[in-house]
């Protein structure tokens, strides 16, 4: 059997294989009448990678409250609205998924990068309240470049933000969702504290890295200890800033290890957005580097992102122990089917859904 389709336990949960959806956002909430509202784009979205073979979904960043939002049209787990549209979606893709697949939701809050405008509006840059937009927050008064002044978060705030948190996590159980994945990565509001780049505190909240890790770990305790025991919890990083100054990859094999102390099961390991000066060094499976070494370093499990668009680098990833599964992105966005599509080039059986069973490909004719 091929690497990338042996089978995964994390906690109860069983993945059929490490093939997985990574988070994409897809700006598709109705700001006006449903803001934060999962609808019927997010359900063919999804639903459409669960008949297409995936064994793990995880959806797009949805807000822990209306402020953490990235725009006005992105999605929200902060209301009982918002998850009674997200189980929608769950019970579909646990009916149909192809691989018996399984949904996470990502849960985030985009701080200084919030209140800004989607991709495809025509416009850059921060909403004006105007426009429904909102004043920022972040843990210094330090602006993405482009983007408004946020205001420095108070204790008070910080602490609010963990019980948001946690109170997502409460209704992404009960919304269905198999697994729940912390977004501290991309400079969102956990990477902007974790990154001296952006964290000029002075408090408990900044300083030296034990400081600048703590709302990190403190909103993983946090949902750690409302989600069942049985629930595997996962957590989204940056592994480097690819700025000077930044976050490194030793600083993040150190919060590995202590993120799986607390109680995380499984890294998905990406890198930068923390700023706008980063200089990326791109190209195929470009972080699967980072990944191995978080898993061998940092003894956790690990995923990895990023240019990985064929068969063959997923296969390699884990046949060569570089992550334990693979999160397909952009080629899952040309090919739903991606995954079953990669089983037949790797000689592999997957399950089609029987809709779709008179188009399985032959190996001979």
């Amino acid at each position: 059997m091929p690497a990338l389709f042996q089978p995964l336990r994390l906690r109860s949960l069983e993945l059929q294989h490490r093939g997985w959806v990574s988070p994409m956002c897809q700006y598709s909430c109705d700001p006006d009448d449903a803001p934060g509202v999962p609808n019927d784009w997010h359900l063919m979205h999804l639903g459409s990678f669960a008949t297409g073979g995936a064994a793990l979904i995880l959806t797009e960043a949805a807000a822990v409250n209306a402020e953490g939002r990235i725009s006005p049209r992105d999605a929200g787990l902060y209301n009982g609205e918002q998850a009674e549209a997200w189980q929608r979606i769950t019970s579909f893709v646990h009916r149909h998924g192809a691989a018996s697949a399984k949904i996470g939701v990502q849960l985030a809050h985009a701080g200084r990068k919030a209140s800004t405008y989607w991709p495809f509006s025509g416009k850059h840059g921060s909403v004006p309240e105007s426009d429904g937009g909102w004043t920022t927050v972040g843990p210094s008064p330090l602006a993405f470049e482009g983007y408004a002044d946020p205001a420095a978060m108070s204790v008070e705030q910080i602490s609010g933000v963990v019980r948001d948190f946690a109170d997502a996590s409460v209704r992404a159980v009960d919304a269905g969702f198999d697994t729940i994945e912390i977004h501290g990565a991309h400079g969102y509001l956990l990477h902007q504290f974790q990154s001296p780049l952006i964290n000029t505190r002075t408090d408990a909240w900044g300083g030296d890295e034990t400081g600048r890790n703590r709302l990190m770990l403190a909103v993983v305790d946090a949902v750690r200890a409302v989600i069942p025991e049985s629930m595997p919890l996962l957590l989204r990083i940056s592994a480097s800033d690819w700025a000077e100054g930044g976050v490194d990859l030793a600083a993040s094999v150190r919060l590995a290890r202590q993120a799986a102390e607390h109680g995380v099961d499984l890294i998905d390991v990406s890198s930068g957005g923390a700023v706008a000066h980063q200089q990326i060094k791109a190209g195929p499976g470009y972080q699967t580097g980072f990944s191995a070494a978080i898993r061998k370093e940092a003894g956790v499990a690990t995923g990895t992102v990023g240019l990985l668009t064929s068969a063959g680098q997923a296969e390699h990833a884990v046949a060569t122990g570089q992550a334990d599964g693979v999160l397909i992105a952009r080629a899952a966005l040309r090919d739903p089917h991606w995954w079953l599509r990669a089983a037949f080039e790797l000689g592999h059986d997957l399950a089609w859904p029987p809709q779709y069973q008179r188009a399985v490909p032959r190996r001979t004719f």
